[in-house]
């Protein structure tokens, strides 16, 4: 009779525990998921808001009036140590574009007063994409100097002197075309939670990206117009001057941002963002990218198809090259 027991405890015991093991599974709730992408512009936009602001740049004449003025500022120049050393501003240290937040952090460079911390590269483009990342982070005193090393002698001005032109001017059109319905914003998976923690993790690596994969000419552009949205990144007045064939009207300061057109931005292919100089399309681009959209920026902009009657900011070499002293 105890044997018999005994058997039949042994054949309810792991009964008991596959049941308890389903109610264990039935009930246990899944962990939240949380939208990273969604969190962060939350984030961006209560912390500063930075694309509203962009560009955040500086005129080589201010610079050098700092200069003669023994105003303390700091130049961080990001150009080839080649080029740095055939010649760059009295003062300037060499880093590498992917080093600039590490060096920034490094040296305190937030201590520094508002507009004083002056980023520089060869037309402004790349130094334009690496603020808007300090931006972002909350390094609100840092500038790119508008036009970058162009401006500063006429030996360093080859870039944009060399790249204004008026090949696409016959092909722009008036035509609008509307924005897409809002979709998802990008999926991101930094792991992280909290808005800062997943901003540190993007603008870490948008800068070990580097700014190659934000480059793109308008010949690129052109060659393939319906494997990108273009993004025409004006005032209206402006875009009805005319624009790329496709490009959709976002207005500086206001459209991209969570409760206007943000969400309207393409997930599925590249978004090519354009401005008159290609040094604001760099600041929009580095934000997006930051998001996790596959941003890029149209170098040199509209100088660089329809320069004569553009309607916006043009480099007029005349005006703009200066001929301030290189240091070597």
């Amino acid at each position: 009779m105890k044997l018999r027991k005994l058997y039949y405890l042994m054949l309810i015991i792991p009964l008991l525990f596959f049941y308890t093991g389903c109610s264990d599974d039935e009930t246990t709730e899944p962990p939240a998921t949380v939208n990273e992408a969604e969190v962060l512009v939350k984030y961006l936009e209560a912390n500063g808001d930075p694309v509203s602001k962009f560009p955040k740049m500086i005129k080589a004449s201010d610079v050098y009036t700092n200069i003669l003025n023994g105003t303390d500022q700091y130049i961080i120049d990001i150009r080839s140590a080649d080029d740095f050393n055939k010649g760059h501003i009295q003062g300037a240290v060499n880093v590498a574009a992917g080093e600039v937040l590490a060096h920034y952090e490094a040296n305190n460079l937030q201590n520094k007063p508002d507009g004083k911390v002056i980023i520089v590269c060869y037309t402004g483009q790349t130094a334009g994409w690496a603020n808007a990342l300090l931006h972002m982070k909350g390094y609100t005193n840092a500038r790119d100097l508008k036009w970058g090393m162009c401006s500063w002698n006429d030996t360093t001005a080859g870039a944009w002197k060399s790249n204004i032109n008026n090949s696409r001017a016959a092909q722009f059109v008036t035509t609008a075309t509307a924005k897409p319905a809002k979709g998802d914003l990008p999926k991101l998976d930094t792991g992280k939670k909290e808005g800062k923690d997943i901003l540190d993790a993007r603008v870490d690596a948008v800068f070990a990206e580097g700014f190659g994969p934000v480059k793109v000419t308008s010949d690129a552009v052109y060659s393939n117009l319906a494997g990108y949205q273009i993004v025409n990144y004006w005032k209206e007045s402006d875009y009805s001057w005319g624009h790329i064939s496709g490009a959709m009207q976002y207005t500086p300061g206001s459209s991209l941002k969570l409760d206007a057109d943000l969400k309207t931005l393409s997930t599925d292919k590249p978004v090519a963002v354009y401005c008159y100089t290609g040094q604001t399309s760099a600041h929009v681009a580095a934000y997006l990218r930051a998001l996790g959209y596959d941003a890029k920026s149209i170098l040199f902009g509209v100088n660089g198809m329809a320069y004569d009657d553009m309607p916006g900011t043009r480099f007029v070499p005349d005006s703009e090259i200066h001929d301030y002293p290189l240091v070597q």
